[in-house]
């Protein structure tokens, strides 16, 4: 077991032809070493023609991308052009990541959580509409925006949704950064509302090893966003500003990457949806463990997951081996996460984790050389946002208390997805 390579939770793979290097060696030769230039471009071209892709001929998408620095900037800047100011409000999805959040709060605005539905983990129409309704009642004022997230690549109910943000003339700000693929009744995540925000982190989909996008709903409003984009500079011969802009353009070299990334995108989705097809066959017949899958096709809501991460769920019965020593030992280094801890933790436990069984499955795995990882904490239960207004049943505080992610990357073969599930078969304790 310890001789046996470490089985990581989504790691990039390079295109089979070695394309990311072309591009990138063009970019030196040519030295396009700024973030502009004819790799930016042209990746911008490639995924307007991906995301512009439907399966339905009665459906007609003409969105233009802006390749930027992280998804997060693309969060931030889709905010400002809402424009969302100090002291307004923002509806944000609680069960996900923080940089969905946090970009509201750089703006001095504020984050309003709403949560999930038991179906897809993602925000709840029912409670959003609840939570449009109380602000409007509590402050006079419509919140600005709504971000719904397409968890671990999970699309999110875009018919209800779209259909309550437009009944109530709020923009729709689509969090598509884990949903690079993914699809509603046919259509790509993030073309749905006004902005869609893309991820192109080092364990996304595809890569350009850091790195995001937003796209926008056409030529005016992607002109705008490329001004801000570039520090707001005016068409002068020198440098004058009139409104504050932001240095957030992608790099030519990082989008060289990501031309070449695009030449396999398709097969990275595949592969990812195997993969958790898979886990489904092996886990299946495991008592009290369940894998989290898409919804069954119904009328007029088709979902297509990508499986960025696969995600299972245990019955808060079931018995782990070495569960009685969970949260004994405080962390030293990030857990999934590719900076390390920067600031230690004072105490192995907080008043909202996930079960003992779930944190000894992931300890246990660990010791398997498999890379395994809670899902997201609600941002409603972090304590930076412990004064936030929050609309929730509670699901997905319940989901997190049980919930982990298994690997799904490119890297991951058949037979790693097999080891896998024997490991969890053998850490599970039978009376």
């Amino acid at each position: 077991m310890q001789n046996r390579k470490r089985i990581h939770l989504c790691l990039a793979h390079m295109s089979d032809g070695g394309l990311e290097q072309k591009y990138i060696k063009e970019a030196f030769d040519t030295n396009w070493v700024v973030p502009l230039g004819p790799n930016v471009n042209g990746f911008e071209k490639d995924l307007e023609d991906f995301v512009n892709t439907t399966s339905h001929e009665d459906t007609k998408n003409d969105k233009r991308v802006v390749a930027l620095s992280a998804g997060t900037a693309a969060v931030h800047l889709a905010l400002i052009a809402c424009g969302v100011k100090p002291g307004d409000e923002v509806l944000v999805q609680s069960f996900t990541f923080c940089a969905s959040s946090h970009p509201v709060t750089y703006l001095g605005a504020k984050p309003v959580f709403i949560g999930s539905e038991p179906d897809t983990w993602n925000m709840d129409p029912v409670l959003l509409e609840t939570a449009i309704r109380d602000r409007i009642d509590k402050t006079g004022r419509k919140p600005k925006a709504i971000i719904p997230v397409a968890l671990y690549g999970m699309p999110y109910d875009c018919t209800r949704i779209m259909e309550i943000a437009g009944r109530y003339g709020i923009p729709v700000i689509e969090d598509a950064a884990e949903g690079f693929g993914s699809r509603f009744n046919g259509r790509v995540l993030g073309t749905f509302g006004r902005y869609g925000v893309l991820s192109f982190n080092g364990n996304k989909m595809i890569t350009t090893s850091g790195g995001g996008a937003l796209i926008t709903p056409d030529e005016d409003e992607w002109r705008r966003i490329m001004w801000y984009a570039t520090q707001a500079r005016e068409s002068y011969p020198y440098y004058q500003h009139e409104e504050i802009g932001y240095n957030y353009r992608m790099s030519n070299i990082c989008a060289g990457i990501g031309r070449g990334q695009m030449t396999v995108a398709e097969q990275h989705i595949a592969h990812h949806k195997h993969v958790q097809a898979l886990y489904e066959e092996l886990l299946a017949p495991v008592a009290g463990v369940s894998m989290h899958s898409q919804p069954q096709p119904q009328p007029g809501a088709e979902y297509d997951s990508n499986y960025w991460l696969c995600t299972l769920t245990l019955s808060p019965t079931l018995r782990i081996k070495g569960q009685e020593d969970a949260y004994k030992t405080v962390v030293t280094g990030a857990v999934g996460g590719a900076a390390g801890v920067i600031h230690a933790a004072d105490t192995a436990t907080t008043d909202c984790q996930p079960n003992d069984n779930v944190e000894a499955l992931r300890v246990w795995l660990d010791k398997c050389q498999v890379e395994a990882r809670p899902v997201w904490k609600p941002m409603h239960r972090q304590p930076v946002y412990r004064h936030a207004a929050v609309y929730t049943n509670h699901i997905e505080e319940d989901i997190f208390k049980k919930g982990l992610c298994l690997p799904a990357g490119p890297y991951v073969s058949d037979d790693d997805v097999r080891y896998i599930a024997d490991c969890i078969k053998e850490a599970i304790v039978r009376e």
